[in-house]
This record gives structure tokens, C-alpha cells and sequence, in this order.
């Protein structure tokens, strides 16, 4: 609707033409991504890439790919609005920083949940005296090991055993 009263000279013009101040043509290449009701979503980008430097990435594209080479833009424009310096990359490293945090203290967790049931395991009567040994059989021996470390992390269980089997 909105398409074909642009046609006809009857529709406000979109965002970009609005904020430029010109006259918003039928083929205007911003009115299907910048339009009227969002007027800060292109001045976001035109601060940050100027309008010739838009209008000459979104020519330069296919028509399919435009729409998310503006969300793209879009984003970037925001990021950058907030870190000047950094942008979205910013956003990106103190994410990942975050992830590499986290993975720490996941694995210092886990680390200690092994400790806590080598503790526990050891403390249980008979299974770590020197007179009695471990279990003599090596099934039983695969049995305990795999339930002390029974954690829900990935495990080459086939491995384990095999090198289980040759102690």
C-alpha cells in the first residue's frame, strides 16, 4: 500500500530522505529499509557512514542481500554510537573475555568436584588401605574409577577402558 501511494506522490518520504530533506523519489533505494516511522535507525548510520557511502553500499548489492546489509549497518551505527572507538568489536572481545572467565571457573569447578570425590573415595573403609589394596579385579577396579569421575563432561570411554585394562 504504502508502495504504490509513493508511486503516486501521496506518501511522506522514508527516514533518509526525510533527515537529508529531499524529495523522496519512487525508486528511492532507502525507502524499503529506512522507513518514515523510524527516523533514528538512519540517522544512526548516517552519522556513522555518511549517506553517499549507503546509498553507494546498498547499489552495489543484490536487492536480497540489502535488507540485512542494513540490519548489519544498523547495528554497527548503535555499537558505534556508544564506543566510538571500538564499536561493535568492543561488544565482541568483552563477550569473549566473559566466555574465557567462565570456562575458568568451570573447569577450577570441575577440578574441585574430582578433588572432593578422590577425598570422599578414600575416606570409604577398605578401598585404599595398603593390606587390602585396590579391588583386585580390573572390572570392578573400571566400575569404581568410572563412578568417581562420573561428570558430565565428554569422555572417550573407549580409550579409558583400554588403557583401564592395561594396568
Amino acid at each position: 500500500m504504502k508502495e504504490s501511494s509513493r508511486k503516486q506522490g501521496a506518501a511522506s518520504p522514508c527516514a533518509a530522505c526525510k533527515l537529508l530533506r529531499r524529495r523522496c523519489a519512487h525508486d528511492c533505494v532507502f525507502a524499503p529499509y529506512f522507513p518514515a516511522d523510524e527516523p533514528q535507525k538512519f540517522a544512526s548510520v548516517h552519522k556513522v557512514f555518511g549517506a553517499s557511502n549507503v546509498n553507494k553500499m546498498l547499489q552495489d548489492l543484490p536487492e536480497h542481500q540489502r535488507g540485512d546489509a542494513v540490519s548489519s549497518m544498523v547495528y554497527e551505527a548503535n555499537a558505534r554510537v556508544r564506543d566510538p572507538v571500538y564499536g561493535c568489536v568492543g561488544a565482541i572481545s568483552s563477550l569473549q573475555q566473559q566466555i574465557d572467565t567462565l570456562q575458568a571457573q568451570l573447569a577450577q569447578a570441575q577440578a574441585e568436584v574430582v578433588h572432593m570425590r578422590m577425598r570422599q573415595y578414600s575416606s570409604i573403609p577398605g578401598t585404599n588401605s595398603p593390606e587390602n589394596g585396590f579391588p583386585s579385579s580390573s572390572h570392578t577396579h573400571s566400575q569404581s574409577t568410572r563412578s568417581l569421575f562420573n561428570m558430565d563432561m565428554v569422555v572417550d570411554h573407549t580409550n579409558m577402558e583400554e588403557s583401564l585394562w592395561s594396568c
